[in-house]
């Protein structure tokens, strides 16, 4: 008995409790999240990676060090590499020189 009435413990009630206990909970969230998480980092070091890469090829300093410190899922290098750089699609992977526009 807990001395309320009740023939639980309330420290059993969790998020565990929706499986019976233990932690299969966790291996369920995980097994969704893990690849979602996996697909995030990538999307994110994709866009990352160019938009870096192309800062430092046009000399662009201040927009390296800001791209490298600020994470915004992709969303400050997309916007620096179509708005900034004016890059199209086909030069995102382009090894030609940039003209330094600072």
């Amino acid at each position: 008995m807990d001395g309320y009435g009740g023939g639980y413990n309330y420290g059993d009630w969790g998020p565990g409790m929706m499986y019976g206990g233990g932690h299969e909970w966790f291996l369920g969230l995980f097994a969704f999240l893990g690849p979602l998480i996996l697909l995030v980092v990538l999307w994110s070091l994709v866009w990352k990676g160019l938009a870096l890469w192309h800062a430092a090829r046009r000399g662009q300093y201040w927009w390296f060090v800001i791209l490298l410190v600020v994470n915004t899922l992709g969303i400050l290098e997309i916007i620096y590499l179509f708005f900034v750089a004016k890059l199209k699609i086909n030069e995102l992977f382009s090894v030609k020189e940039h003209h330094h526009n600072h």
